[in-house]
C-alpha cells in the first residue's frame, strides 16, 4: 500500500489488515458484531488523521456502515472520512464502488494503445468475479471485447466465442459464484493455461507461480488481485515476452477513490460521479506512463519499474524529512 500510494502521488502510507474468518458462514447479524468489534479494537490507532480503513475482500459499504457507526459511537463527533467505502448517505464517494475496476480497465486501454491492440474482438480471461472481476466484465463487453472466460472460487468457465456476461451478472449470488451455473465448468487452474489474449487475475495472490506460469497462453497480464503472480513465475513471463502491468499500479483505482472520498469528507463538498472518473483517469494514466518510462529508461519490467518508483518517492519524502543520507 505505500508503494502503490507513492506511485499515484497520494498522502497515505498503507498496510493491508483483516479478520480470520469465513463470511459466506456467517449471517447478517454475526458479520455486524463482528465489524463493530473489529472497530473496538482498533480505534486506538485508527482515525481521519491517523489510519484510514477501506474495503477488500469479502466487504462492502454495508460492513463499512457499521464500521463508521461503531466508531462513532467510541469518537462522538469525528469525520466520516475515519473510514472510506461507505454508502453514499454516509458520506460515501461516487465511483468507489467502481474504481478499482475502473482503474484496471484504464491501465488495459494504455498497455494496448502503446502496442497496438484493438480492444474490440479482444479475448479476456478474468480469474474472480467478485466486485472487481464482474464490473470490469461488463466494462469490457460493452466494449466490444471477448471475455472468454471467468473464474470464481469454485471453478471456471469457458467459451470461445465470448460468455453472456449480463446473464451471469443477473445470476451470479452475493459473493460472485457463477460456476454453477452451467453444467461444464473448469477448475481455475485449467482456464488460466487456456489461450486468450490478455489474463486478469482478479482474486487472491500466489495463481500465477512457477508450475503454471510456463503453461500460459496470453500476450498481456493485468494484476487486479494483490500479489497473483509469485517472484518466480514473473522470470517465466519475461522469457516468454508476456507484459506484465503489476498490481501496484493496475489496482491502485480503489485507494485513489477512497483518497478521493476521504478529501470530500474533509472539505464536506461532494463531487459528481462524472468528476470522480476524470481525476480518477487523470492521475492513473500519470501513473501508468511514469511507470512505463521508468520500465523503458531501465531496461526492466514493469513490476520492476514500479517498485523503482514507489520507492524512489518513499526515499525522497525521507530525506527531505532528514530521516536517512544519500
Amino acid at each position: 500500500m505505500s508503494l502503490k500510494c507513492g506511485i499515484t502521488d497520494l498522502p497515505y502510507g498503507g498496510a493491508k489488515g483483516g479478520i480470520v474468518c469465513d463470511p459466506r458462514q456467517m449471517s447478517s447479524s454475526e458479520l455486524e458484531r463482528l465489524s463493530r468489534g473489529y472497530v473496538r479494537a482498533v480505534s486506538q490507532i485508527v482515525g481521519p488523521t491517523k489510519d484510514i480503513p477501506a474495503p477488500d475482500m469479502y466487504t462492502n459499504s454495508q460492513i463499512m456502515a457499521w464500521m463508521l457507526d461503531e466508531y462513532d459511537h467510541i469518537r462522538e463527533f469525528d469525520s466520516p472520512g475515519f473510514i472510506t467505502g461507505k454508502p453514499l448517505r454516509l458520506g460515501g464517494s461516487k465511483g468507489r464502488e467502481k474504481a478499482t475496476s475502473k482503474g484496471v480497465l484504464y491501465t488495459l486501454q494504455m498497455i494496448c494503445d502503446l502496442k497496438g491492440i484493438p480492444i474490440e474482438g479482444m479475448r479476456v480471461i478474468i480469474q474472480g468475479f467478485g466486485n472487481v472481476g464482474s464490473h470490469l466484465a461488463l466494462y469490457l463487453h460493452e466494449m466490444g471485447a471477448k471475455v472468454v472466460g471467468i473464474a470464481d472460487e469454485l471453478g471456471g468457465l469457458y467459451d470461445p466465442n465470448g460468455l453472456d456476461i449480463p446473464y451471469l451478472l443477473e445470476n451470479r449470488d452475493s459473493f460472485g459464484v457463477v460456476s454453477n451455473l452451467y453444467k461444464d465448468s473448469l477448475s481455475n487452474q485449467e482456464l488460466l493455461e487456456k489461450e486468450c489474449d490478455v489474463l486478469i487475475p482478479a482474486a487472491i495472490s500466489g495463481v500465477v507461480n512457477k508450475d503454471n506460469a510456463k503453461r500460459l497462453r496470453c500476450e498481456i497480464l493485468i494484476e487486479a488481485a494483490n500479489g497473483p503472480t509469485t517472484k518466480e513465475a514473473i522470470k517465466i513471463l519475461d522469457a516468454k515476452g508476456i507484459v506484465l502491468v503489476p498490481d501496484i499500479l493496475a489496482n491502485s483505482g480503489g485507494v485513489i477513490v477512497s483518497y478521493f472520498e476521504w478529501c470530500q469528507n474533509n472539505q464536506g463538498y461532494y463531487w459528481t460521479e462524472e468528476l470522480v472518473d476524470e481525476r480518477l483517469k487523470e492521475k492513473i494514466t500519470a501513473s501508468f506512463l511514469n511507470v512505463y518510462h521508468t520500465s523503458q529508461k531501465y531496461s526492466v519490467n514493469m513490476k520492476v519499474a514500479a517498485y523503482i518508483e514507489g520507492i524512489r518517492k518513499i526515499a525522497e519524502a525521507s530525506q527531505l524529512r532528514g530521516w536517512v543520507r544519500f
